[in-house]
């Protein structure tokens, strides 16, 4: 396991971060096909993650309506890992009840929500703070006055963002740093070599600011771990992805990617997971990727992603048979900076 520091702050995380997403076992909800784990169970894997150097674990309080939270707390206290060892995350927007006050990214809804998560964790603070999503009626400037309020009174020692566009990102850390304001040091994004739509615009964005990326979903819904047939339109097989297609994906595209990487992984005796967890993992932008599991067997197949390392070919190949098409203004940034780049000889351009 691999160590990474987190965006431009000084925390240090594995490069793969345990999900608590199948934590769980209320019935229902959006996500109901994906939990199911009980305490005994989630423990389970908390341990077997930590005895394997994971040192992050992500969860929310969406998630089985705050049950994955409680038993992320049950596991801790249970395994007596020290606090200072480990990097807990939550999140907080989606709708936690009927009421009208019971979503968003209100200074009430957020403030509220830290209070309750903190609670269900059985903790008095979480390292990363997160708003789950764009919320469209709540100012923006409302909503990170709340997250500052909430770092500066301890209860989280820094704050992220999930699923925003870089145009809010980039809006949000201005108006942080305009005001003094506890500043998003992450993202929490999707991205895959089968769904590479954060590299148009979030990635650049990522790395110009200094932000960390957090993958979540990296295996496309299990489409990219090789157990489905997708000669389809829809893919074929056991397992979640036959009825729950989310996120969505390209199958036409997905295809060639899959049969490429199932021949890489056979050349090494691997999974195609691995695979796709490698390339992701090779990516310099990503801080580290979020790995969930409803079986030991298949975090044990996650975190040996760890030890795969892909060739300059096979990273060539895969990049090439995933690239995004060309979108207005990127190829007008390569037709007329190529220009300026032209004006630089090789052996003087900054390394």
């Amino acid at each position: 396991m691999r160590y990474n520091r987190f965006g431009n702050t000084g925390l240090v995380v594995s490069e793969l971060c345990l999900g608590a997403m199948t934590f769980g076992t209320k019935p229902g909800g959006r996500f109901g096909q994906i939990h199911g784990l009980d305490q005994n169970a989630s423990t389970a894997l908390v341990k077997q993650a930590v005895d394997a150097g994971i040192n992050f674990i992500d969860t929310a309080n969406v998630y089985t309506t705050g049950q994955s939270e409680e038993f992320v707390g049950g596991a801790l206290k249970a395994l007596g890992i020290r606090r200072s060892d480990i990097v807990v995350a939550t999140k907080a927007m989606g709708a936690m009840g009927e009421g009208p006050n019971d979503s968003g990214t209100s200074r009430k809804h957020l403030l509220d929500q830290m209070d309750a998560s903190l609670e269900r964790l059985q903790l008095d603070h979480v390292d990363l703070y997160q708003i789950h999503g764009w919320d469209p009626v709540t100012p923006m400037e409302e909503a990170l006055r709340a997250l500052d309020d909430i770092v500066r009174s301890g209860r989280a020692r820094y704050v992220g963002v999930s699923n925003w566009a870089a145009w809010q990102i980039v809006k949000a850390l201005g108006i942080a740093d305009r005001r003094g304001w506890a500043p998003f040091v992450s993202l929490q994004a999707y991205y895959t070599v089968a769904g590479r739509d954060l590299e148009r615009e979030l990635a650049p964005m990522l790395l110009s600011e200094g932000l960390g990326l957090m993958v979540w979903s990296p295996l496309a819904g299990g489409l990219l771990s090789g157990k489905y047939d997708l000669s389809a339109d829809s893919p074929e097989g056991e397992g979640r992805r036959a009825n729950f297609h989310f996120p969505p994906v390209d199958i036409e595209r997905a295809r060639p990617l899959v049969d490429s990487m199932r021949g890489m992984a056979e050349r090494r005796g691997v999974s195609v997971a691995q695979i796709a967890l490698s390339w992701l993992l090779h990516q310099q932008v990503v801080s580290t990727v979020i790995v969930g599991a409803k079986r030991a067997d298949q975090l044990a197949d996650n975190i040996a992603a760890c030890e795969v390392e892909l060739e300059a070919a096979e990273m060539a190949e895969l990049d090439r048979l995933s690239a995004l098409p060309g979108e207005y203004p990127g190829w007008m940034f390569a037709a007329q900076g190529a220009y300026s780049a032209g004006k630089i000889s090789e052996r003087r351009r900054p390394k």
